[in-house]
């Protein structure tokens, strides 16, 4: 029987067709880059202190000294959370004492602030911070409005990939899109930070469900050589160039409605697509749906302006896959056997230890020396060379050889940055790139590796349990960051560790690299790298063997 990319091969690797799904479904991703990580100037923190009001009755002199001064960074700041009793500024006001000369300040006593914060407009004009006051008590919001977008990418990773392999690729992969832009409208006019997050859940379940679908369908409907340079260079770099416009979009537009509606509006414009992106053929014909996907595949002919056979897919050659429609695959389909769960196992931790470093990195910008936005400008360029970087490395290396190089660079740089001397800050952030760089090349990778080993009737849910296992570090990762008000080092530490172990871990894992796309559990399992034997097959391994003695030679671990 003749697999999927045989009967296609008529096609060609690189016609109209194939550059139009390319481009279109590339292009889908760009909001992905804008809502993944807009939450950095949502909810930034500018610098802030109490507010005194103005029928406090002090002199200019007392108002000047009415918040205490706290050690930070080095240095002697106002305090965010503290002022002096204004009782008692008031009175030593109006009898004419004066602050450090009559009155000793260390001894005053202190009150929080009763009437709010006055915020810095140097670098936000307005955020969800400042909005609803989220600072010192309420310092915890921040961070937890971040993890809560993660918890919808959570569950949106999980219900996406079983939806997407029953009801299909294209029909999740817009209605998400749809989900995605139609609550980040209404996010816009939220009236508290509680129906903020609330919705923030909703759009990080759309967009990591439209993400992950666009991101199967591109490697279902394109050629072996096509693929590689559609999860890396296509994919990816049009994520991160959403990623670079990000920061454009937050210098220009300070205020974070109007940032929240700029960065909303180009989703709208994936609507046209509907009529131009077609269903999986692979998953038409999982579903023994041959007519549709071979309408598909003659359109596609039409459109390369090459002849295509009279007979396409064979009734006779269909015969197994028509059998396989009968069956219902779910979740648990992934752990059916023992080399299936080990590799689903393996996937899952290496997804989430690598989701801590990406994410903790980037949301970690803010706390960088210099521009915020240059910064944040900075970690997302830094993704375009980790792409071309991984799409070279796919090419020509194996799968888990290049992805381990990439995470053992990542983790030992994050490692080396607490030697580097306080004065030169500059390397620091090189250090810092350096490790984002690492840990992005070993993202982008993953993404293929894991399709790759999973076969057509659950390679979605694969794709989709391992992103929604990864989500668990990104939840996480804010928390990473905050850890930095601690020790400034230890973020880097955990994570740089983090990494090295998954560096490890990757190299136990089977290698894809050359072998053909599976599409049914029983080609998946001749795809692997651990050795493995049914107990009760004896007879039929070795007919397997016989059968195929490259694919069990060039597997072996």
């Amino acid at each position: 029987m003749r697999d999927y990319e045989e009967v296609t091969a008529f096609l060609g690797e690189w016609g109209r067709f194939q550059r139009v799904i390319f481009f279109l479904l590339s292009a889908s991703i760009v909001p992905n880059g804008f809502t993944g990580l807009s939450i950095v100037f949502l909810a930034g923190t500018p610098e802030h202190r109490c507010a005194v009001p103005r029928g406090a009755n002090l002199s200019a002199e007392w108002l000047n000294n009415s918040v205490p001064l706290e050690p930070r960074g080095g240095q002697a700041a106002p305090s965010r959370c503290r002022r002096y009793s204004l009782a008692a500024l008031a009175n030593f006001s109006a009898l004419g004492l004066r602050p450090g000369l009559d009155v000793e300040l260390g001894t005053l006593e202190q009150e929080p602030c009763r009437d709010g914060w006055e915020y810095s407009r140097a670098v936000y004009r307005s955020t969800i911070v400042t909005e609803w006051n989220l600072v010192c008590d309420n310092d915890w919001k921040a961070p937890l409005s971040t993890s809560l977008f993660f918890v919808g990418v959570l569950l949106g990773s999980f219900v996406s990939g079983q939806l997407s392999d029953k009801f299909g690729r294209k029909n999740v992969l817009f209605a998400t899109l749809a989900m995605q832009t139609g609550f980040s409208l209404i996010q816009v006019f939220s009236t508290s930070w509680e129906m903020f997050s609330v919705l923030f859940v909703l759009v990080g379940m759309g967009q990591i469900s439209n993400y992950v679908a666009a991101f199967v369908l591109g490697t279902e409907i394109l050629g072996k050589s096509i693929r590689l340079l559609f999860c890396t260079l296509g994919v990816c770099i049009f994520y991160a160039f959403g990623y670079m416009l990000l920061p454009l979009f937050a210098y220009f537009i300070r205020d974070w409605r109007m940032l929240l509606l700029a960065l909303t509006l180009p989703g709208l414009l994936c609507i046209p697509l509907w009529w131009v992106i077609p269903e999986s053929p692979r998953w038409l014909i999982s579903q023994g749906r041959f007519q549709e996907a071979e309408d598909i595949i003659r359109k596609a002919a039409k459109m390369n302006g090459v002849a295509a056979p009279d007979v396409i897919l064979d009734p006779s050659e269909l015969q197994d896959l028509n059998s396989q429609r009968q069956q219902t695959y779910t979740i648990l389909d992934l752990m059916r056997t023992r080399n299936i769960l080990t590799i689903t196992i393996m996937s899952i931790l290496l997804w989430m230890i690598i989701s801590v470093g990406y994410f903790g990195l980037s949301l970690d910008t803010p706390n960088l020396h210099g521009d915020v936005y240059m910064n944040c400008f900075l970690s997302a360029v830094i993704e375009v060379p980790a792409y071309v970087i991984s799409w070279l490395l796919l090419r020509n290396l194996p799968r888990r050889y290049s992805m381990a190089a990439a995470l053992f660079l990542g983790g030992c740089v994050l490692l080396f940055i607490q030697l580097v001397p306080s004065h030169i800050r500059v390397l620091s952030i090189l250090l810092v790139m350096l490790g984002k760089f690492g840990i992005t090349s070993a993202f982008a990778m993953v993404y293929v590796y894991t399709a790759e080993l999973y076969p057509t009737v659950v390679r979605n849910m694969g794709v989709g349990a391992s992103s929604m296992a990864s989500r668990l570090g990104s939840i996480l990762s804010p928390y990473f960051v905050y850890l930095g008000a601690y020790d400034r080092f230890l973020p880097y530490i955990l994570m740089g560790s983090l990494t090295v172990l998954s560096g490890i871990l990757t190299l136990f894992l089977p290698e894809s690299y050359g072998m053909p796309l599976p599409d049914t559990i029983e080609q998946m399992l001749l795809v692997k790298g651990l050795e493995y034997r049914p107990a009760s097959s004896s007879k039929r391994d070795s007919k397997e063997e016989e059968e195929n003695p490259e694919i069990l030679k060039s597997t072996a671990f």
